[in-house]
């Protein structure tokens, strides 16, 4: 029997913290905001607006740098619990729609609608636009939504129709969809190698679909397998739902790489900030800190340290600070950074607090996340660098 034709959306939300401060603030609608630290300070661009991002400004970008790239620049105080929150509230709501889904990121989403063609009217592109006007009006958020044969092509056409847009890529159509493309689209072909493919002459998937696999294995070894897959149209299909989250982490590919160790290690504890708020928002601690380092040339680093179970930013801070002082090679330039938290243990079920001072301490954590709550993430820091 023949398996079925995969139908797999993905829903990927547009500036997705910029716009959920924009449900509470209307006024920031229409102008160019960032979310992240202080300009004041030594903070970080966490998330910029479309109208931000045509005047330079991008995520991972000093806030200073924002702001003299952009002097209108609105700078709003990031609030990860909340972002953490209706991220949760929008993956439940599309439970109810769909039978499968994967949450890829805090604000993307694959959904497998294979075998529910008949339960919406044998129309799922149409209930693409039911989809998207429901996360509008039920949540406030815009967001663009590609249904195609695979994880793969979906999440190449949401990239083509950004912002709030739909697009659907038939069964058959996905080599002519993808063939006028730049080769950059397809994930994992970031500057570096699109740079390096771009003097072998291929500039569009067009050409590595004439590229024969053995070609492009030569050229980029393993990858190249990977690069000859997804340019004939082809890619995962299999969506895997999340309901035991088995780990918490978060990581930022930089639109420039780089050099500057202190810079770094700013980034990674606004990192630690974001992954130990949202372990306390649900009642977790961690024993295993890890620490992923990509450089420039696309070598990647995973170190990872088992601790005593912790929710304490301070704690997570240091641990992947000295992951990362252990690993980190001066004199090459960083892409990517994530701070990554498994062995995760509910509270309630952890020992007792057996010193008064540990029990003085988780009572600061949870005054920290009622500050934050009422003020922003920004109003408040447990350490530093």
């Amino acid at each position: 029997m023949a398996s079925p034709l995969k139908h797999i959306a993905h829903l990927d939300l547009d500036c997705f913290f910029v716009s959920v401060e924009r449900t509470k603030n209307p006024d920031l609608v229409g102008i160019p905001v960032a979310v992240g630290g202080s300009p004041e300070g030594r903070g970080v661009v966490t998330s910029a607006s479309y109208e931000a991002r045509a005047f330079g400004v991008h995520s991972a970008m000093p806030a200073s740098q924002a702001l003299r790239l952009c002097p209108h620049l609105v700078f709003v105080r990031s609030h990860h619990r909340e972002y953490g929150e209706v991220s949760d509230c929008l993956y439940r709501r599309m439970l109810e729609l769909s039978p499968i889904v994967e949450r890829a990121s805090i604000d993307e989403m694959y959904l497998d609608f294979t075998g529910c063609e008949s339960l919406y009217r044998n129309d799922l592109p149409g209930f693409m636009r039911t989809i998207q006007t429901l996360v509008r009006e039920e949540f406030g958020l815009p967001c663009s939504i590609a249904l195609a044969s695979s994880k793969t092509v979906a999440k190449i056409a949401v990239g083509t129709v950004k912002p709030e847009g739909i697009c659907t890529v038939s069964h058959g159509e996905e080599r002519r969809f993808l063939a006028p493309l730049p080769i950059d689209v397809i994930p994992g072909v970031g500057k570096k190698t699109e740079e390096y493919l771009r003097t072998r002459g291929f500039r569009t998937v067009s050409d590595l679909q004439a590229a024969s696999e053995s070609r492009l294995v030569e050229l980029m070894g393993a990858q190249g397998t990977w690069l000859h897959r997804v340019a004939q149209g082809r890619g995962s299909d299999t969506v895997s739902s999340d309901h035991l989250r088995k780990s918490i982490g978060h990581e930022q590919t930089f639109a420039r790489d780089i050099g500057e160790r202190a810079e770094l290690e700013r980034i990674l504890f606004s990192h630690t900030e974001q992954v130990c708020s949202t372990l306390r928002s649900k009642g977790w601690k961690a024993r295993t800190v890890g620490l992923k380092l990509r450089y420039a040339d696309f070598r990647t680093i995973t170190r990872s340290r088992t601790i005593e179970p912790t929710d304490d930013d301070p704690v997570v801070f240091q641990t992947v600070r000295d992951l990362f002082r252990s690993s980190y090679n001066p004199s090459l330039k960083v892409r990517l950074l994530g701070v990554h938290l498994t062995n995760l243990e509910d509270i309630g079920q952890l020992a007792l607090p057996l010193y008064p001072d540990e029990a003085r301490r988780n009572e600061v954590l949870r005054a920290v996340e009622r500050i934050r709550a009422k003020h922003g993430d920004d109003a408040i820091h447990l350490g530093g660098v």
